[in-house]
């Protein structure tokens, strides 16, 4: 007994150190949300709630989603962190959750492409470009992408950058 609690309280150390070790907090989409669902910021909350990045968790729901599972010896893909690292922004692409405050459900959100936000999402440091990404901001590009969209991915198909970056752009207007 003395062994299986110890043991647990080791998993459990190496869970929060890793949450510990990121350089920013994540804030969530309904933060981002804010600012970032008007006309004058290109309405890009809205666009990201009609991809299927946000209903990425919801997939994993799917019997298609769980056959493919188990082949993996995965019983629930939406509690496996194999898939949770590519379908949740709270897995910040690793196995592990790295963070409390992103719902699950929330899929691949906005710190997903552009990292986490707590430090970055003041108004004061968001109209500074070279601030925002001093304090965390990423300007996603291809290679953001390919951290799950490659041939690691159990379902993946052909990945043509460019097609599918018209399908989920979301620039703020000028």
């Amino acid at each position: 007994m003395k062994k299986i609690i110890l043991f647990a309280l080791f998993i459990l150390s190496v869970s929060f150190s890793a949450m510990a070790q990121l350089p920013h907090e994540f804030i969530g989409a309904s933060k981002c949300a804010i600012c970032h669902k008007t006309p004058k910021q290109g309405e890009q909350f809205g666009i990201w709630q009609q991809s299927a990045h946000a209903k990425a968790f919801d997939v994993l729901g799917t019997p298609e989603a769980k056959e493919q599972a188990a082949k993996m010896g995965v019983e629930d893909p939406q509690k496996s962190g194999k898939c949770l690292k590519c379908h949740s922004t709270a897995y910040g692409f690793t196995e592990e959750k790295v963070s409390q405050t992103i719902k699950l459900e929330e899929g691949v959100s906005c710190e997903s492409c552009h990292g986490a936000g707590k430090d970055y999402m003041k108004m004061s440091v968001m109209k500074n470009k070279d601030a925002a990404v001093a304090a965390g901001l990423q300007i996603p590009d291809e290679a953001t992408c390919r951290k799950c969209h490659n041939e690691n991915s159990p379902t993946f198909k052909p990945f043509d950058f460019k097609e599918r970056w018209e399908k989920i752009k979301h620039p703020i207007m000028k």
